[in-house]
C-alpha cells in the first residue's frame, strides 16, 4: 500500500461520512428549508470528495475526465436547485417561521419584486 492509495482510502471515507450526515439531516430536520442545506452543503463537498479520490485512483485512466465532468456538473447544478427548491417551500408555506432569524423573501413580496436577488 502506497501513499496514493492512503490519500484515496481517507477521501472516500471523509467524503462517505459527509454524505452520510447529509443524508441523516434529511431525514431528522424539521423543516423543508432545514432539509434543503442539509441535502446541498454536505451532499456536494462529499460527493467532490470521493470524486477526488476516484480521480487519484484512476490516475492515467480515460475515465479522470468523465469524474472532473463530474464534479463540476454538480458544482454548477446543486446551487441554482437548492435556491429553486427553497423559494418553492418560501412560496408554498412549507416552512417553520419560528426559526427563521431574518425573513428578507417577506420583504421583496412586500414591496412587489419578483426576482429573489433584489431585482425587479
Amino acid at each position: 500500500m502506497n501513499a496514493s492509495d492512503i490519500v484515496t482510502a481517507v477521501l472516500v471515507l471523509g467524503g462517505s461520512t459527509l454524505v452520510l450526515t447529509g443524508a441523516i439531516g434529511v431525514v431528522r430536520f424539521p423543516d423543508t428549508l432545514s432539509r434543503m442545506h442539509a441535502a446541498t452543503k454536505p451532499q456536494v463537498l462529499g460527493l467532490l470528495l470521493v470524486l477526488a479520490g476516484a480521480a487519484i485512483r484512476l490516475r492515467g485512466n480515460a475515465d479522470v475526465g468523465m469524474v472532473i465532468l463530474t464534479g463540476l456538473f454538480t458544482l454548477i447544478t446543486a446551487p441554482v436547485v437548492g435556491n429553486r427548491v427553497g423559494q418553492l417551500a418560501y412560496r408554498e408555506q412549507n416552512i417553520r417561521d419560528d426559526l427563521l432569524t431574518r425573513d428578507e423573501m417577506r420583504d421583496h413580496a412586500e414591496n412587489g419584486e419578483t426576482g429573489g436577488n433584489g431585482q425587479s
